[in-house]
């Protein structure tokens, strides 16, 4: 069996840091604490060796306390955080790094989806501190909505030293089921090497309690055919995933919808593409290096 990195999952501890984006009532699923102990018997289960932890909050003080439970984990191989890319970026990366677990420090993710103004990924002082990242050896992520795309092609276009992970698939509008527009953006995008994307969260996207594994199907072979097996990454969104879902039927869903690749494809997707992306089980010496490898 193929070996498994999860790309994208959280963590929280509501008395440490509270999650006031998780209404009580639509998503009473996950209005809880999810800590490692409830994390690790699921992924190993599921055969994860390694996994990539995402922050939740728009928190450098949240990114900080994450890094200390990652350094801590023999699960966890990176930490995605978070800090204003408006503002000094290396300063901010020198102080996230100096702390324990600093050199799990993988990538910043940006919730560009909580900005009303679309356009503001054109923002000049945004894309400085985009290129900042790449200049200290960081991705970023990105989590949009679907109509976001355009402005996700024009910032990794113009910021082409910073690799960028599209979160979640650029959240197509599965429940619906319309993603002619999606499509036709995704394929753009994936015409821009420094991208890559992760085939994570879709299934919240889709109708959470009668969603099938065909709903899901269209979006997945675009991506396949677009942006091909060596970029795209596994990934669970757990414990989001489990307004929908849960950890042990999300992988038996992917493994059903890219059952057609080969061995070395399903290599890339499952594991490779997040090590290489992330530069994941390298010492944090070299963490900054030039990504070498195929895009």
């Amino acid at each position: 069996m193929t070996s498994i990195i999860d790309s994208h999952h959280h963590l929280w501890d509501r008395s440490v840091f509270a999650q006031p984006w998780i209404d009580p009532d639509s998503m009473a699923r996950i209005n809880h604490d999810f800590g490692l102990r409830e994390l690790e018997p699921l992924a190993r289960a599921a055969g994860v060796s390694g996994t990539v932890l995402v922050h939740a909050l728009p928190s450098i003080d949240e990114t900080i306390h994450l890094l200390e439970v990652a350094a801590a984990s023999e699960l966890i191989q990176g930490v995605v955080g978070w800090l204003d890319l408006t503002a000094d970026v290396t300063a901010q990366v020198e102080r996230l790094r100096a702390g324990p677990g600093g050199e799990l420090l993988v990538g910043i993710r940006h919730l560009a989806q909580a900005e009303p103004d679309h356009a503001h990924l054109g923002r000049t002082d945004l894309r400085r501190g985009v290129a900042a990242l790449g200049d200290n050896g960081l991705v970023l992520d990105l989590v949009i909505h679907h109509n976001q795309l355009p402005g996700v092609v024009g910032l990794a276009a113009d910021v082409p030293n910073t690799r960028v992970v599209l979160d979640h698939l650029g959240k197509p509008d599965l429940d619906s089921g319309r993603i002619e527009e999606w499509a036709r953006d995704i394929a753009e995008l994936a015409a821009v090497p420094s991208v890559t994307a992760k085939l994570s969260g879709i299934v919240t996207e889709a109708d959470w309690v009668h969603w099938t594994t065909d709903d899901l199907r269209p979006a997945v072979d675009h991506v396949l055919s677009t942006f091909g097996p060596r970029r795209l990454m596994f990934g669970s969104d757990w414990p989001v995933l489990q307004l929908a879902s849960d950890y042990g039927t999300w992988v038996a869903t992917v493994r059903q919808l890219t059952a057609s690749l080969d061995t070395i494809e399903r290599r890339w997707l499952w594991a490779d593409t997040a090590r290489r992306v992330y530069r994941l089980e390298c010492p944090s010496s070299t963490r900054s290096a030039p990504d070498t490898g195929p895009r």
